[in-house]
């Protein structure tokens, strides 16, 4: 098992491309950790394509959701254009403050046992033009897991997104894969390749299941986070 859980610890929830299934994984991720007693806050620091007719179905709403928390009740910045968010803050006619940012993801944070942060996009996708999702987790001392889907390229996205990892210094907590609405001949053989390819024995690929069994199919990715207090430990899903 990893050796640098603790307290107070942060998880990024980055994905290998958009559309993988980081949302899907995180709220499970943090409604598992909520039904085993423990203090979990989940947020979306960016979110780009936001509409106000559509807000309920937006990441950081449904992150919220899942944890119950009054605050934040959406995601911290949400900016129309469906881009890369400095592009989308660029055309908003706005510009990101990275500092401010943290300082309010901290403020979240510190009042929780766990915080679950959800990227936008990939990892190295740009908040502004010198700071990146890598340089979030980095500021927060997060650790990473990375969500791809379970289809053809996963391979090659998954271990390009570790390599980034390592590069950075940012500690891998695991590896999720995600179903696929159409399946393809890979389907089942990536996650085996990716643990020999790339040393990390931490690899999960999730059965297709609604949310109300989620939390129970993440749960060794709570296991993965290390030797916790059994409070952190999920409890059994009926």
């Amino acid at each position: 098992m990893p050796d640098w859980y603790s307290p107070g610890m942060r998880l990024l929830v980055t994905g290998t491309d958009i559309r993988v299934g980081k949302t899907w994984v995180a709220c499970a991720l943090a409604r598992a950790l909520r039904q085993g007693g423990t203090s979990v806050v989940a947020i979306k620091p960016v979110e780009t394509g936001c509409r106000d007719e559509t807000r309920n179905a937006e990441d950081g709403v449904r992150l919220a959701r899942a944890t119950g928390q009054s605050q934040p009740s959406q995601a911290i910045i949400r900016l129309s254009e469906r881009m890369a968010p400095v592009i989308a803050s660029e055309r908003a006619g706005s510009e990101i403050d990275f500092d401010a940012l943290m300082l309010k993801i901290e403020r979240f944070a510190d009042s929780a046992e766990l915080t679950v942060v959800e990227g936008t996009g990939g990892l190295l996708a740009p908040v502004t033009w010198e700071w990146n999702m890598a340089d979030l987790a980095r500021a927060l001392g997060a650790a990473a897991l990375v969500v791809a889907a379970d289809r053809l390229g996963s391979i090659n996205h998954t271990l390009l997104t570790l390599s980034a990892l390592e590069l950075a210094g940012i500690p891998t907590a695991g590896v999720v894969l995600t179903p696929t609405e159409k399946t393809d001949r890979s389907a089942g053989t990536n996650a085996a390749a990716i643990s020999r390819l790339s040393g990390i024995e931490r690899v999960l690929t999730l059965p297709r299941t609604d949310e109300d069994q989620a939390a129970a199919a993440v749960a060794p990715v709570i296991e993965w986070l290390g030797p916790p207090p059994a409070r952190l430990r999920p409890a059994p899903i009926a």
